[in-house]
């Protein structure tokens, strides 16, 4: 560590716990330009941030305060040097909600106590926390207003509806924005609205929720936030599960003040409809213009709400053009589907796999040979830090360190380069096999990330069928699942 922001991280904390830091960790990178470090001695732990924005950085921890003071579970603020633009908070472990809810889908169950109580807690963010709260500290803005529901939905304009190429009116579909907008600003929004409040934004600290990243909290409604988590679109909530986590909410909402439901329902649907839009334009955005490979894999379960939605009840029928326009949106989603399945029915099978150095080259395929091998070693390895010494290139938080401490995604947009051309003529002249083979070090970390993001990339692309083995880790299945042992 040699930035002056660093020094000022490790001072802060042996300033906090006595002792001098012994180890720091990067953690992944946000969509934003703060930095967070694991910093750690042998009798504490804490996280280290470093966010250049100061009025941010003030948001963050006037609240921080302010949630703790109404018993509301969220990372205490140790230490701060505001003239550094940093600040330690308490570390509150590795797993995230979302990493629960993809831990027990492999186990065909879902964490429905977690979500109930995450709720609660969320309640006593929006109602109780905003009864004393001066909406003069949020940033960037005060409140949830017009510019704020504009701009969610110029961003799914921009980023993802006209990349999509389709052909529109745009002066008919402005028209419908501005009608939503008047329609959702009709809801009562005295609220403190969490803003991104999704099951990644939840940590699980002895199986209690404790609340991050709620730096862009803002007076608003109280359906933003239920639908934000609800219709996560990579955490794939059965409706079902929905409906009962909506009649929860509202339930435990009647605690705190007179409900009426059927209103309630009517603006939610609406802010769902807001929502989804909005997190089409983020994933566009990151996706196919900064070409973050991790953001394009959430658009399928993103459409495949977008399409529920539009057969729902809702705001929607007031908005004729918006609405034709979503509709054709989704059926093109559909026109993909039929593609990749056309793709699948080729005689073409790629071989992907992962394997050890150490332990000697992979086999080639007994009738046909040769295909590509990739070298991983050149990446940052997280096999040298002890909290991921235990872990595979399957699990979150070791991809989140690869996305953060390596190249990984220029790493592998230059295999995809590479390897694309060789699969187009492969199928154009009906070969039946290619392998695609990553190496690293140990074959634990870097190679099995490699090849699963190389298969997910081969499946959405070109809809081939794709095996995928991982040989020095035999317990992950094909998709890089963990396989059941019993």
């Amino acid at each position: 560590m040699n930035t002056s922001y660093e020094q000022s991280l490790r001072e802060q904390f042996k300033d906090w716990s006595g002792k001098s830091v012994q180890t720091c960790v990067a953690l992944p990178l946000s969509g934003s330009n703060r930095k967070y470090f694991r910093l750690a001695n042998d009798s504490h732990s804490a996280i280290g941030v470093y966010n250049p924005n100061p009025p941010e950085n003030q948001a963050f921890i006037k609240l921080s305060h302010q949630l703790i003071r109404h018993g509301i579970q969220a990372p205490q603020v140790y230490r701060e040097d505001m003239s550094k633009h940093t600040y330690l908070q308490e570390d509150l472990g590795t797993e995230s909600l979302f990493d629960r809810v993809i831990k027990e889908r492999r186990e065909g169950g879902f964490p429905l106590d977690l979500y109930k109580k995450s709720l609660s807690q969320l309640l006593l963010f929006q109602v109780e926390a905003s009864k004393s709260w001066d909406f003069n500290d949020c940033y960037p803005q005060r409140s949830f207003d017009r510019r704020g529901i504009m701009g969610d939905l110029q961003y799914f304009h921009y980023y993802f509806f006209r990349p999509a190429e389709i052909p529109y009116d745009e002066s008919r579909l402005l028209e419908d924005f501005e009608a939503f907008a008047d329609y959702l600003l009709s809801a009562p929004a005295t609220y403190l609205m969490f803003r991104d409040f999704q099951a990644r934004n939840i940590m699980l600290m002895k199986e209690e929720p404790y609340f991050i990243d709620f730096q862009g909290a803002r007076q608003g409604p109280l359906q933003y936030d239920l639908a934000s988590i609800l219709f996560q679109a990579k955490a794939q909530i059965s409706n079902e599960t929905r409906e009962e986590l909506l009649d929860f909410y509202i339930k435990e909402l009647s605690k705190h003040q007179q409900v009426n439901t059927q209103a309630f329902k009517a603006f939610y649907y609406g802010f769902v409809l807001l929502r989804t839009l909005q997190v089409l334009g983020a994933y566009g955005y990151r996706g196919l213009f900064e070409r973050k490979s991790h953001f394009l894999e959430s658009i399928p379960y993103a459409l495949a709400n977008l399409n529920w939605l539009l057969k729902q009840a809702g705001p929607h029928q007031q908005l004729p053009y918006l609405l034709e326009c979503l509709q054709t949106l989704t059926s093109q989603a559909e026109r993909w589907k039929a593609a990749e399945k056309a793709a699948a029915d080729s005689p073409l099978t790629v071989e992907v796999s992962s394997f050890s150095f150490k332990k000697g080259w992979p086999e080639s395929h007994p009738e046909h040979g040769g295909g590509f091998v990739f070298d991983c070693r050149a990446l940052h390895n997280p096999g040298r830090y002890a909290p991921y010494k235990a872990l595979t290139g399957n699990d979150e938080s070791v991809q989140q360190f690869l996305l953060a401490e390596s190249r990984v995604e220029e790493f592998l947009e230059d295999i995809y380069r590479s390897v694309d051309p060789a699969v187009e003529k492969y199928l154009e002249r009906g070969f039946d096999h290619l392998s695609v083979s990553f190496g690293c070090t140990g074959g634990q970390h870097r190679s099995v990330y490699c090849a699963i993001q190389f298969s997910e990339h081969l499946r959405k692309k070109y809809g081939v069928k794709v095996h995928l083995s991982h040989r020095e880790q035999p317990q992950l299945g094909e998709r890089g699942e963990r396989r059941d042992e019993r």
